[in-house]
């Protein structure tokens, strides 16, 4: 089996079928192709995943998300359409999340950790260079099940 490319399956060139994985408790699908990019946090092979319908990397040690800014908000405003809404509670982020520095699985070079702009309460880290978002585990989650800011009172 091979994985095809910029598709959430793979394929058996003998007999033509199709496997595609299951998605997990966070809505990724993950696809178990190793790439030669290490997960910032755990050092660990990232290997291929995608949710709604886009590519991304994960890490299947601590669950976090290589995903490139270019399909970022496309991935959140996808997955807030298909989650059923569900009662929110906010939690506050922790403060000393800011002062973590990661190095970027790409370039190596340091990432910015800020507050994402959007709903959520999520620290993030990106790298403006390789133009990706690194996401900790949940942090996808949160963004998606946040209200959308216009309709916050």
């Amino acid at each position: 089996m091979r994985l095809k490319a910029d598709q959430e399956c793979f394929a058996c060139d003998y007999c033509r079928s199709i496997d595609v994985p299951e998605i997990n408790a966070d809505g990724i699908r993950v696809l178990d192709e190793p790439v030669e990019l290490a997960c910032p946090v755990c050092a660990i092979a990232l290997v291929h995943a995608a949710a709604a319908g886009h590519r991304m990397l994960y890490c299947k040690l601590c669950h976090g998300m290589l995903i490139s800014m270019g399909i970022f908000a496309a991935v959140i405003e996808d997955l807030k359409s298909r989650r059923a809404s569900s009662a929110y509670n906010a939690t506050p982020f922790d403060p000393r999340d800011l002062d973590r520095r990661l190095p970027c699985p790409q370039c190596g070079r340091q990432m910015d950790t800020h507050l994402y702009g959007g709903g959520g309460n999520v620290i993030i880290d990106d790298c403006e260079n390789c133009d990706l978002n690194w996401l900790d585990y949940g942090e996808l989650d949160r963004i998606v099940r946040a209200p959308d800011r216009e309709y916050v009172s």
